[in-house]
């Protein structure tokens, strides 16, 4: 399945995405929205409640927000694939880099990134997230998998002066909507394993990252073992898992997105998140 988060003529909702459209999900007595569903471990029921279901809302028709519109945690993975680490002159880490973002610092498919008003060094990072569907506590990364309800395409919009203010990440990665997130979540059982998936980031058409998932440093499991080790990770919290080499910091002359540009991050298997961008 594929779900995806939205509002639409003042609804707030949840859903299947089938075809080129939303089976609405929210009166189904399944929970009224995704997070409550992952809470419940409640997929294969709504599974079950849409079978033969068609299309209830057009996808024109809505404005697609992230697909889990509130996590209680977000833990993004810095410097995680080797050419990255080289291209921004770092050295190999020893564990991941963790930093976190906020809920409101990312917007949904479709919807403009915004540049803030006090910096010009605005990049794109793409990347693959997972969303956490069943408690995971210091579990270990053989069982990791069993804890993801999916993954989701995800945009580190990333604000480099700030980033570069001191050895935290945090300022330069929570910027109101300067990420963005989605344009769904594909659960895991249609993802399959995701070391399989490619991922592509484009900038006004052209390709700037392409690399497969096979390529980080440390792999999905072992981010879940690492994070579920600090954390109590819980239904709904998502993990990014880093981006490729090929950043806008790393090109000479450094590439910043400006207002008007459109950045695509693609993978294969889930989708394509397309997200403007716009000048706070």
């Amino acid at each position: 399945m594929k779900l995806a988060s939205y509002t639409s003529k003042g609804h707030s909702g949840f859903g299947v995405v089938v075809d080129d459209g939303i089976v609405d999900c929210s009166n189904r007595g399944v929970g009224q929205s995704l997070k409550q569903v992952l809470a419940a471990g409640a997929l294969d029921e709504l599974r079950n409640a849409v079978d033969g279901a068609v299309a209830d809302r057009a996808m024109d028709d809505v404005t697609l927000l992230p697909p889990v519109v509130s996590p209680g945690k977000v833990f993004c993975i810095g410097v995680n694939y080797r050419k990255h680490v080289l291209e921004m002159g770092r050295e190999l880490p020893e564990h991941p880099w963790v930093f976190t973002r906020s809920a409101d610092s990312f917007v949904g498919h479709r919807e403009s990134m915004l540049r803030p008003a006090v910096s010009e060094q605005f990049d794109f990072e793409g990347e693959l997230a997972l969303v956490i569907g069943k408690t995971a506590h210091r579990v270990n990364a053989a069982a990791a998998l069993d804890h993801v309800a999916g993954y989701c395409c995800l945009n580190d919009g990333s604000i480099r002066d700030f980033q570069r203010h001191s050895g935290q990440f945090t300022a330069g990665k929570n910027f109101w909507r300067s990420g963005a997130m989605g344009p769904w979540l594909a659960t895991a059982d249609e993802v399959g394993n995701p070391a399989a998936l490619q991922l592509e980031t484009r900038l006004n058409g052209e390709v700037m990252q392409a690399a497969p998932v096979s390529d980080l440093i440390f792999d999905i499991p072992m981010l879940i073992e690492y994070c579920s080790t600090f954390a109590r990770l819980e239904p709904g919290d998502v993990i990014a898992t880093g981006t490729p080499g090929g950043v806008g910091a790393a090109r000479k002359p450094p590439l910043w997105l400006k207002a008007g540009d459109t950045v695509e991050v693609s993978i294969s298997g889930i989708g394509t998140l397309t997200n403007s961008v716009a000048d706070e």
